[in-house]
């Protein structure tokens, strides 16, 4: 059996701040922080080794998987303090286009709860200038498909640190979810959700505790 973990990264500023992010950098707060640490704690626990690491190019991806990692203990994926990871723009955030920066409720009023939440949670309407759900999933999969998967069927352990969006379009290509479910998946912020396939085959899905 091999598993692949994904890794939403920990809390970051805007979370806490409850704006659209996108593919802006934004740092992690103290919160996220701990919750990348207790990540790698809990990866220790279920005494997973990774064969390779992928994460997006943003930062908060960036320093989660670092964190994370470097908790697990896992000192072969370091090399003078630098985490030796894959990263691809394929794996970041949705791009919410112009709603980037703004707070989510008070964008509601701007435009109306209901023209927000079809922006938000239909599959393929974008934000201005954004991206849909359904570009999400276009841009992750061919990535995956390409990248992860033959790794995945040379039976390796694989850990993709991530967003809720790049994360879920992962979710719909293993066959876990369909594209109308994309919506109402909820992956918590650095909450390590693990996959373990038999042969290629994805036998069991459950969080790390």
């Amino acid at each position: 059996m091999n598993k692949l973990v994904l890794l939403r990264h920990g809390q970051s500023q805007w979370n806490l701040e409850n704006k659209f992010t996108g593919w802006q950098d934004v740092p992690l707060t103290e919160q996220g922080i701990n919750e990348a640490r207790n990540a790698g704690k809990l990866i220790k626990k279920n005494k997973i080794k990774f064969d390779k690491i992928f994460s997006s190019v943003l930062e908060r991806a960036n320093h989660t998987a670092k964190i994370a990692v470097k908790e697990a203990e896992m000192d072969d994926f370091f090399e003078n303090d630098n985490l030796i990871y894959t990263r691809n723009q394929s794996l970041n955030e949705r791009d919410y286009g112009d709603l980037v920066g703004l707070n989510k409720a008070e964008t509601a009023e701007k435009f109306g709860k209901e023209q927000v939440h079809i922006w938000r949670r239909s599959y393929d309407t974008p934000p201005p200038n954004g991206e849909s759900l359904k570009d999400v999933v276009q841009r992750v999969s061919p990535y995956f498909t390409n990248q992860i998967k033959p790794l995945i069927l040379n039976q390796k352990n694989i850990l993709i640190v991530a967003h809720g969006n790049s994360l879920r379009a992962i979710m719909i290509e293993v066959g876990l979810h369909k594209p109308a479910d994309i919506s109402s998946i909820e992956l918590p912020t650095g909450s390590p959700f693990c996959l373990v396939y038999e042969e290629g085959k994805l036998i069991n899905d459950y969080y790390l505790d």
